[in-house]
């Protein structure tokens, strides 16, 4: 049986959202490791002011692409871009390129979707279900395709506890609910949009699980395999370490904890952070086309792509470690030292929001206010709210996740495709990712350098002097203001830290005891 790099050597592959963040780690490790690929086409959407071409010549210049350029300075020749909009009939793609695609096109892999938690129903149903209703179609003009993959979500059907690697029935008929959305304005669709979703916590969830349905319904003459990543964070090994190019998901948290803007968020210290690399989902989803194409199941498979049923990691230990890496590596010009709690409890969670989040950000913009400039903070604040809170869901509770065909595909690979294509979780090292994860945040996404590091640790000390000032003016001022002026708040004050003394001196005595 042929490698997976033999196995693509010569094919000609379809890539959608390649210009995303999965995207271009998949186009990228596909030109680095089955370097004998003939062609890689990519839909691309032009942006106004930049043509295709030159969206994915941006795109091709980031560093995630230095090894690739190593080893073949000209790897863009093998990149086409083809004109196309998910949101337009047809998916906008001219009968030139359907006609080129059509009789070349040997794998498809399908990763164009929009991840926005709170997208309008209208909008999340045209690029996740439509845009891959219109894709499979054409898919079935290929005269030469082989296998059809489509990244899906491990949180489809997070209205379940169990999610074994099935594609369960549907929340509503597809075709049917798009018929009905047609005539509806968005008013009437935002008002009915709760009801829709039901127990799902969003419209994304819900739509991924109707763009599942229609794989399945739309894939009896295709060879399809399904991947079910959960949240997807910076990578793990390849091309290197801690790459991630965005604030999505995860990384907005880290950054916002690491500049010391985020202090507390609502989650359960004790729930199952379900990150999945970015390379494992990679090397997971070309392993799957070759093993589509190469074996033809008779039904779509399924892939459950996640951490948490074989290397599990929980959200108190991720907090831990961001902070300590945060510390020991400081982002640039913090506003705060970093220093954020996790709590499941909701009051606590509004106590500290108040205290520590909005009642510094007022202050904050009342200065930036006096000093004549444009007050922000408060801004900053209200979009980390809405960020976390569509988070909540996720950070607080558990699903089991069964994984028996991921573990049945890796069996398939032969110990030098293992190697290269390696997406056995058992061999993550979470401390160690988590604190790469953190340093690219601040790399990659921030463009800091490393180097500045000393000059940040130096603000750290200057914040940390700022907060004992701060904390010991203000007790001086509730001193004078409140228990000067009070013999009860005296009385008070003094039962108070006689006790602390109390207890000090019998803390002492107990350990010379011991000693």
């Amino acid at each position: 049986m042929a490698s997976i790099a033999e196995y693509y050597a010569g094919k000609s592959v379809l890539i959608t959202g390649a210009t995303g963040f999965m995207g271009k780690v998949l186009v990228e490790k596909l030109l680095r490791c089955c370097p004998g690929v003939s062609t890689v086409y990519v839909l691309v959407r032009p942006k106004a002011g930049q043509s295709m071409q030159q969206r994915v010549n941006d795109m091709m210049k980031c560093k995630l692409f230095d090894r690739v350029r190593e080893d073949n300075p000209d790897f863009h020749k093998k990149v086409v871009p083809v004109s196309s909009e998910l949101t337009q009939p047809g998916l906008a793609i001219s009968p030139q390129d359907i006609t080129k695609l059509a009789a070349c096109v040997n794998v498809v892999f399908h990763c164009a979707a929009t991840i926005r938690f709170d997208e309008p129903l209208k909008h999340a149903l045209q690029l996740n279900v439509i845009a891959t209703q219109q894709l499979l179609s054409l898919a079935k003009q290929m005269q030469n395709l082989e296998a059809f993959v489509h990244i899906s979500t491990a949180y489809a059907n997070c209205n379940r506890r169990h999610i074994d690697e099935v594609i369960y029935p549907p929340p509503v008929e597809p075709k049917k609910l798009i018929d009905s959305l047609e005539w509806m304005d968005d008013g009437m669709v935002r008002e009915i949009t709760p009801r829709l979703i039901g127990e799902r916590p969003n419209t994304y969830t819900y739509t991924k699980a109707l763009a599942e349905c229609v794989v399945q319904q739309e894939s009896d003459k295709l060879s399809v395999a399904i991947i079910r990543p959960s949240i997807v964070g910076a990578s793990w090994q390849e091309p290197f370490p801690g790459w991630i190019d965005n604030f999505n998901g995860p990384s907005g948290v880290f950054i916002a904890a690491g500049k010391g803007i985020l202090r507390t968020m609502r989650a359960s210290n004790d729930a199952v952070a379900d990150l999945i690399p970015v390379d494992v989902v990679i090397n997971l989803t070309l392993a799957a086309g070759w093993y589509t194409a190469v074996h033809r199941p008779k039904s779509a498979l399924v892939y459950n792509c996640t951490t948490g049923g074989i290397n599990p990691f929980h959200w108190g230990e991720i907090e831990h470690h961001v902070m300590s890496t945060f510390k020991r590596n400081p982002l640039e010009q913090a506003f705060r030292r970093p220093n954020a709690n996790i709590t499941s409890n909701y009051l606590i969670n509004q106590y500290w929001i108040l205290v520590s989040h909005k009642f510094p950000a007022l202050l904050y913009d009342l200065y930036l206010r006096l000093s004549g400039q444009k007050p922000q903070m408060m801004r900053i604040f209200n979009r980390l709210h809405k960020a976390i809170g569509l988070l909540e869901y996720f950070s607080s509770q558990d699903w089991e996740w069964n994984s028996d065909n991921v573990s049945m595909l890796m069996a398939q690979l032969s110990p030098e495709d293992r190697k290269m294509f390696n997406f056995d979780v058992r061999q993550l090292n979470w401390p160690e990712y988590i604190e790469n994860y953190c340093i690219g945040t601040k790399k990659y996404v921030l463009n800091e350098d490393m180097s500045d590091i000393p000059a940040a640790r130096q603000h750290l000390r200057k914040l940390r002097n700022i907060r004992y000032t701060f904390n010991t003016l203000l007790l001086i001022f509730i001193w004078r203001v409140f228990i000067a002026r009070s013999q009860m708040a005296r009385n008070i004050w003094y039962f108070v830290v006689s006790l602390c003394f109390k207890f000090l001196s019998y803390f002492k005595a107990s350990s010379t005891l011991t000693n």
